[in-house]
């Protein structure tokens, strides 16, 4: 017995054409696709589909121009803010000064030797980063990734000139014309000059930004500066313009990472399957009853929520490794449901306890803020920016380094005993001159000699000096008679005390003779 199928219309793809169907069982062998196309089949790589997002209001998309609206002001202005911190100081807030080993955040200034608090800092970022994803997806991703700010910047230009998603399609599908090459000249001019002032800012963070701004001005940047703004102004105008969604989706490790965080009690954006399905056009003449005796759901299959999504899923195929969680689909569905007569929420920020429960039947369950998972990134961030503030309020003013000389190992002298020589190094990390004495311990009968600033005078009082803010360079000998020597090395401790009373030491060895 023959039975026919009625055959729904294809559906169309983000860029307007239409999908190629499997034919039904039975039906008579599709003719051979051409040489190219088979070709192409072979290929180990799908070539890229253009995303064009349409323009999109809403809920989240007003958040997401706030979050970009402060994010850039926060990057553009943060430079210029002053601090101060006393006499011959930088008053930048936030600097990272490499020429001079410096870092300065606010009232933190932290040396080359203090990169623990750097590491401590970026291990609390990654718990953030977890802490987020654990309770509401890809949020960082799809409000404060540098990249998805700079592409939506990038976005509102192209829109801007070019126009909406439909008029910039035909525009790229139709031949070079002066109106074409005009709208492309100026989108792209628009987009280095952001990528400029991008550039430019970033370099205003490791130096003073009012003197560079004066050398830029008057045409005396140094070759580095601009080599850096140079690069900077390149991959903002590549990654932003034209790589887009792909730095989310093939550059960036979080999306293989995002499984790992979340659960089934995570805030991710969610199509209602149960009430969208199935999915079919709305015609003009059926009712809502008449669609549910049919079988067909709220989903009117308008393909609104792909045509806005940034990275050119449909979210109704489930939770996507491209999905950076925008919700812009949620406010393009919403818009959709409230012109049809239906309630929104078919697309929505929902977990997936929740609508396992709201399908079958069951009460809503409520978010679960409080979570094993939750609990433990909120406990390590206490823990870490708590270790990280006391380190802080207890941060020494004084540090010393020592470098023991290896050739030669040790200098035996005319009357018998032995000497080492020691290259001593004093940080003083406070804004006053300071005095300090050095002493050794650790071998019997030891005494001192010292020559500062590459002169050879001797001074045998151990008393040492170092300039604010700065790293003081000192020749040290320590000579002991070969009678106090245990063996051929023995510890050797050094201990600066300054007028204070602030107490360094450092622990070396003294190399003496085998026997």
């Amino acid at each position: 017995m023959n039975t026919t199928t009625e055959q729904q219309p294809p559906r169309s793809d983000r860029l307007g054409s239409d999908r190629l169907e499997r034919p039904a069982f039975g039906d008579a062998p599709a003719a051979a696709p051409p040489k190219a196309q088979r070709r192409a089949s072979r290929s180990m790589y799908q070539k890229h589909a253009k995303v064009y997002p349409k323009a999109v209001h809403g809920t989240f998309r007003r958040i997401k121009w706030a979050a970009l609206a402060v994010l850039l002001a926060i990057y553009y202005v943060l430079p210029w803010v002053r601090w101060d911190r006393g006499p011959n100081a930088p008053d930048q807030a936030v600097l990272l000064d490499l020429a001079n080993r410096r870092f300065y955040l606010f009232f933190v200034e932290l040396w080359p030797q203090q990169i623990y608090y750097l590491t401590g800092a970026l291990i609390l970022a990654a718990l953030g980063l977890f802490l987020a994803t654990s309770l509401a997806g890809r949020v960082w991703c799809g409000y404060a990734c540098p990249q998805t700010v700079w592409t939506d910047l990038y976005v509102w230009v192209e829109r801007l000139v070019e126009g909406d998603r439909g008029e910039r399609i035909r525009l790229d599908q139709g031949g070079w014309t002066a109106r074409k090459v005009g709208r492309k000249v100026l989108k792209n001019l628009i987009w280095l000059l952001i990528a400029l002032a991008t550039g430019g800012a970033w370099i205003f963070y490791f130096t003073d930004a009012p003197t560079l701004l004066g050398e830029m001005l008057r045409f005396e940047m140094s070759s580095t500066a601009l080599g850096f703004i140079g690069l900077f102004t390149a991959t903002t105008y590549l990654l932003a313009g034209f790589a887009r969604e792909q730095v989310c989706t093939y550059m960036c490790p979080w999306p293989r990472f995002q499984s790992a965080m979340i659960d089934e009690d995570s805030l991710i954006v969610t199509y209602q399957d149960w009430r969208g399905e199935g999915r079919s056009l709305l015609r003009k003449s059926q009712s809502w009853e008449e669609r549910r005796a049919e079988g067909l759901g709220d989903c009117i299959d308008c393909f609104n929520c792909v045509q806005v999504c940034p990275a050119g899923i449909d979210i109704r195929d489930g939770l996507q490794m491209q999905c950076i969680g925008c919700g812009l689909c949620i406010d393009a569905c919403d818009e959709i449901m409230t012109k049809v007569g239906r309630p929104t929420g078919l697309i929505t920020f929902d977990t997936q306890t929740n609508q396992v429960a709201v399908a079958t039947g069951g009460q809503p369950v409520p978010f679960r803020l409080l979570r094993p998972r939750t609990i433990l990134y909120t406990l390590m961030m206490l823990v870490i920016a708590g270790g990280i503030g006391v380190g802080l309020l207890l941060k020494p003013g004084l540090d010393i380094s020592v470098l023991r000389d290896r050739a030669p190992l040790f200098v035996a002298l005319s009357d018998g005993s032995v000497r080492n020589a020691y290259t001593f190094k004093i940080s003083n990390m406070t804004r006053d001159p300071r005095a300090y004495t050095l002493a050794v311990s650790g071998v019997t009968g030891a005494s001192l000699s010292v020559a500062g600033d590459g002169q050879d005078e001797q001074a045998d009082n151990q008393r040492l000096t170092a300039d604010p803010d700065m790293v003081a360079t000192y020749r040290i000998f320590v000579t002991a008679p070969r009678t106090g020597l245990q063996g051929a090395s023995q510890p050797l401790t050094f201990r600066l005390t300054s007028a204070d009373g602030e107490v360094a030491t450092y622990d070396s060895v003294f190399m003496g003779p085998a026997n």
